[in-house]
C-alpha cells in the first residue's frame, strides 16, 4: 500500500488504451510528459491558458548560442514552476540549456515534492 503513495499511477498522456484499459504511467513518466508539454507548446496555443508553454520548436531557426539559451532557460523556469506545481518542489527546478551547431539540449532537474527524490530529464531538439 505504501508503494502506491510513493509512486501512484497516472493516466498516460496522450491517452491510449492497452488490453481494454487506459495505459498508466509512473510518476516519473507523468512528470516527463508534463515537461514535454511545456517545452513543445507554443505560448498562445492553448486558448484558455495563453501564457502556457515555452515553444522550443519555434527556436529551430534561431542562432544556437548563449543568448538563445538564456532566453529559453528563463521561459522554461517560469513555465515549469507553474505546470509542475504540487508535483515538484518549485525552488528545486534547475534548467540547463546548451548545444552545438545542430542540436539544442535542455536538461531539467527537480526534486519530487512527495518523496524528496531528485530526478533529471534530458531533451534534445534538432540534429539527426
Amino acid at each position: 500500500m505504501a508503494c502506491r503513495l510513493v509512486n501512484p499511477p497516472y493516466l498516460a498522456f496522450p491517452l491510449r488504451m492497452e488490453s481494454g484499459a487506459p495505459r498508466l504511467d509512473s510518476r516519473s513518466e507523468h512528470i516527463r510528459g508534463q515537461i514535454e508539454q511545456v517545452l513543445f507548446t507554443l505560448p498562445g496555443e492553448r486558448v484558455f491558458r495563453p501564457e502556457f508553454g515555452a515553444g522550443v520548436k519555434a527556436l529551430v531557426f534561431e542562432p544556437n548560442d548563449t543568448p538563445l539559451w538564456q532566453l529559453t532557460k528563463h521561459r522554461l523556469l517560469a513555465s515549469l514552476a507553474e505546470a509542475l506545481q504540487g508535483e515538484v518542489e518549485p525552488k528545486s527546478i534547475e534548467v540547463e540549456v546548451g548545444g552545438d551547431d545542430a542540436t539544442l539540449t535542455i536538461s531539467v532537474t527537480y526534486t519530487l515534492a512527495a518523496v524528496g527524490q531528485r530526478e533529471s530529464q534530458l531533451f534534445s531538439l534538432g540534429g539527426s
